[in-house]
């Protein structure tokens, strides 16, 4: 294909994520010529083929990820398996996402003035409450009014919520005794046909690939933004912004196609959209005179306050059946343990629907056949249940992101560097998690087989924190708008502007300020 630059952009975006998607079909929708440039390919084969290609054994990674053009360090505590759930192309990491997607509470925008800890946003949850709604439309989300706990809100989802499983009801049980209240989870899947999309119809594999088309990805947006005129380039590999000869605005993106050429998109207005990674890679390679330790980072804080949600799980095996993998995303969850708690960290209690071992999985894996197999899927299937949750992680400086001259990709650039460790009181709030799990199970008769708590959690692989938004420009690398402090024309959505991650899954907060972003920007356009 051509990708060579477009003349007389308005707007150049960087990354063709949910973010990345949802601006440039807004500012496109706008009558504003907008050009994507996005680091990986397009995924434009057959779902059924990349979902065998991920099942079955020995075969790759549909997403291609992994290799010279994605190296990484990591260093800290804990070791950041960077590459394990992102994905570059476009359509972003929604192309293998859960695709739960909650409202932050109005404790996590406030966490500072209400609990001495973290930072303030500086918008409020009432701020951003118009444009959640906004986002649950755009996504097209399916989920009820039936939480008692979550933020204030006008007006019902798009789409009706997906039933309790099987299993939820069996949670249900125990959960009733014990006064723990379950609730629906809100999923940007169709629960019934939506924005041209089919709805849901049981694949079960909804990570990392949902054939049928019900779960959203940041592909509709991408597509509806090149039906309004916005040009997007697949495999443009911004390695560099160039500003002007004042510092105050951005000029052109620098970006390597496969065919080896450079070029340099031109535009009026930028906004990165790249993930909380690459965001701070791109602007940290884009040192200059007037800024020697990265574009927009006078405050010196691009890549700092890394964050992540860790995960908590436990599970284990009942005497009844529990249909596990009939599902393959949560239907139930409890948000009772958010707020006000000890310790501060937000936490977030699923209920799963994926425990235990798939049948298909199994089989493609199992080295026997006919009968012998037969058995061993039956011993194997049938009776796993399982709980899981998600902790906060609060902001701190010492985790970061950063670039390793040390190590180059394939182009010969630094690679990123993730600093990441987990505080003690991160660990005791992955401890209380662990506790109500152990409580819920124990009151089912679970026998509990494995736990998944403080010293050996991982990531959810949320990456937030990197860029942060703020009021001052020496304590934060954005404004309330998400436009850079230091440059008058260069923008940043995503996670990594999140002065605090709470304990929801980021996305819809993700497509929300991305819309919010999208406005401000249109001013911009305009003037």
């Amino acid at each position: 294909m051509d990708r060579t630059p477009v003349e007389d952009a308005d707007v150049c975006v960087v990354g063709a994520g949910p973010a990345g998607g949802i601006v440039a079909h807004r500012l496109a929708e706008s009558g504003a010529s907008v050009v994507v440039l996005e680091a990986g390919p397009r995924f434009d084969g057959d779902r059924q083929e990349q979902l065998e290609q991920h099942l079955r054994p020995g075969l790759d990674d549909p997403w291609g990820m992994g290799g010279p053009r994605d190296e990484f360090t990591s260093s800290g505590d804990s070791f950041y398996p960077l590459n394990a759930a992102r994905v570059k192309g476009v359509g972003g990491s929604t192309l293998h996402w859960q695709g739960m997607v909650m409202r932050l509470h109005e404790r996590d925008f406030e966490l500072d003035s209400r609990h001495g800890v973290g930072a303030d946003w500086p918008i409020t949850y009432d701020d951003l409450r118009p444009f959640y709604a906004e986002a649950e439309r755009e996504l097209g989300v399916a989920g009820a009014m039936d939480n008692p706990y979550a933020p204030p809100r006008e007006e019902p989802h798009p789409l009706p919520a997906f039933p309790p499983s099987h299993s939820d009801s069996i949670f249900a049980e125990a959960c009733e005794r014990l006064g723990i209240d379950m609730h629906s989870v809100p999923n940007a899947r169709n629960s019934e046909p939506y924005d041209g999309r089919s709805p849901c119809v049981g694949y079960g594999t909804c990570k990392p690939v949902c054939p049928s088309g019900a779960k959203y990805t940041a592909e509709s947006h991408v597509e509806k933004a090149e039906s309004e005129g916005a040009r997007v380039i697949d495999r443009a590999r911004v390695r560099r912004l160039e500003h002007d000869s004042t510092g105050e605005r951005v000029v052109a993106a620098t970006y390597t196609t496969p065919d080896g050429e450079t070029h340099r998109q031109t535009a009026d207005q930028f906004v990165l959209g790249c993930g909380g990674v690459e965001n701070v890679r791109l602007l940290l390679l884009s040192e200059s005179e007037q800024y020697p330790d990265g574009l927009a980072n006078s405050s010196g804080l691009v890549g700092r306050y890394f964050m992540d949600h860790l995960f908590a799980g436990m599970g284990g095996r009942l005497d009844r059946p529990t249909r596990q993998n009939h599902v393959g995303f949560n239907t139930s969850e409890t948000h009772q343990f958010y707020d006000d708690a000890e310790p501060v960290n937000g936490l977030k209690l699923e209920f799963l629907n994926y425990a235990g071992p798939s049948p298909v999985i199994g089989a493609l894996h199992a080295d026997t056949w006919g009968d012998d197999l037969l058995g061993q899927l039956k011993a194997d299937y049938g009776t796993h249940v399982a709980m899981g949750a998600l902790v906060e992680q609060l902001p701190d400086e010492g985790n970061y992101v950063t670039i390793d001259p040390e190590t180059t990709d394939d182009l010969g650039d630094p690679v990123p560097a993730v600093h990441w460790s987990i505080d003690d009181q991160t660990k005791a709030a992955l401890e209380r998690a662990n506790e109500i799990q152990r409580t819920v199970l124990e009151e089912l008769g679970v026998d509990v087989e494995w736990t998944v708590g403080p010293d050996n959690t991982g990531p959810a692989f949320h990456h937030m924190g990197t860029t942060r938004m703020g009021d001052d420009p020496e304590s934060s690398v954005v404004n309330a708008e998400c436009r850079t402090h230091d440059l008058q024309n260069l923008w940043i959505a995503g996670s990594s502007v999140f002065p605090t991650g709470g304990a929801m899954n980021p996305t819809l907060t993700i497509a929300a300020l991305a819309v919010r972003l999208s406005q401000s920007v249109k001013q911009r356009v305009r003037n």
